[in-house]
């Protein structure tokens, strides 16, 4: 329903904001967007510029409107925005290259959205980010390694909410706090098992002593992103719980393949746990006439 405070255009590149963490909220968009602003302001300028392709990109080749302000056409542009800021040294070709990787990320979108609008397909999430930003990142220099943190309870509560904050590239527990305060205006629940996945990809990289990773919040963004996007089958509380394993058994793979993980475990897990339950369906389903005829007396 549109927003009679807010422009439709200010509506859909909020909503974009709220779609990396796979929500639909104005509200919730506005406070990712203040995370990136109060924790990262270096960032900022990419990230909106990058919603702001991907959105006019939409709006210039007439895609559907539902869909824009959605910010379905956004939210890739938003992370490509933050990678580009993060990687790339500043320069009079930064905004160029932002503003078509933006809109070239709609553009997969849409070519993904039109070929996937049935209920059995998989969702896109955010594979057309990571599969320019692994083009992009062949050629840029290799990303930092996180610096060492002592271990504490405040700094282990800190990288619980940097998990959230990592989504956007964000380390500063601030921004996680801020990302928290957005779920929890758009989805209670929601929040509930992003807060767990963050946990859960803390507790992991613990426990493979990988202290830096860990308290940086990096262990954790990948199972918070599978938990809040494989939670929304309520009635099937065991697919989050698989999923989130399955990205934390993941991510190392990439890693050794000398790949940046991005959200590339989140993608990857919530496939494969959705193509399982469709194929166990679609086999349930092709074995029940067989059941019926064994039992029924007229056709044995």
């Amino acid at each position: 329903m549109p927003n009679p405070h807010c422009p439709d255009w200010a509506t859909a590149l909020l909503n974009g904001f709220s779609q990396i963490f796979l929500q639909r909220h104005p509200l919730c968009g506005l406070l990712c967007l203040l995370a990136i602003l109060f924790s990262a302001p270096a960032l900022f300028g990419g990230a909106l510029l990058g919603g702001v392709a991907g959105l006019l990109t939409a709006q210039r080749r007439g895609y559907a409107k539902a869909d824009r302000q959605a910010g379905l056409f956004s939210y890739n542009g938003i992370l490509l925005g933050l990678l580009l800021s993060l990687a790339v040294p500043w320069s009079a070709l930064l905004p160029p290259l932002i503003i078509a990787c933006a809109g070239l990320s709609a553009m997969l979108t849409q070519q993904w959205l039109k070929r996937t609008r049935g209920p059995r397909c998989l969702s896109a999430y955010t594979a057309p980010f990571v599969g320019l930003g692994w083009l992009l990142l062949s050629f840029t220099a290799p990303q930092s390694t996180p610096t060492s943190i002592e271990m504490t309870m405040p700094n282990l509560l800190a990288a619980h909410l940097s998990g959230l904050g990592q989504v956007m590239f964000l380390g500063q527990p601030v921004a996680g706090a801020l990302i928290a305060t957005g779920l929890l205006i758009a989805n209670r629940r929601a929040l509930g098992w992003a807060l767990f996945g963050s946990a859960a990809g803390l507790a992991f990289t613990l426990l493979h002593h990988d202290t830096a990773q860990a308290l940086s919040g990096l262990g954790g963004y990948n199972s918070a992103l599978v938990a809040l996007a494989l939670s929304q089958q309520r009635r099937q509380p065991w697919l989050p719980l698989a999923g989130v394993l399955l990205a934390l058994l993941l991510a190392p793979g990439f890693t050794a393949l000398g790949l940046a993980p991005l959200t590339a475990p989140f993608i990857l897990a919530c496939w494969l746990i959705q193509a399982t339950g469709r194929a166990w369906h679609q086999a349930s389903l092709d074995a029940a006439p067989c059941a019926l005829r064994g039992n029924h007396p007229r056709l044995r």
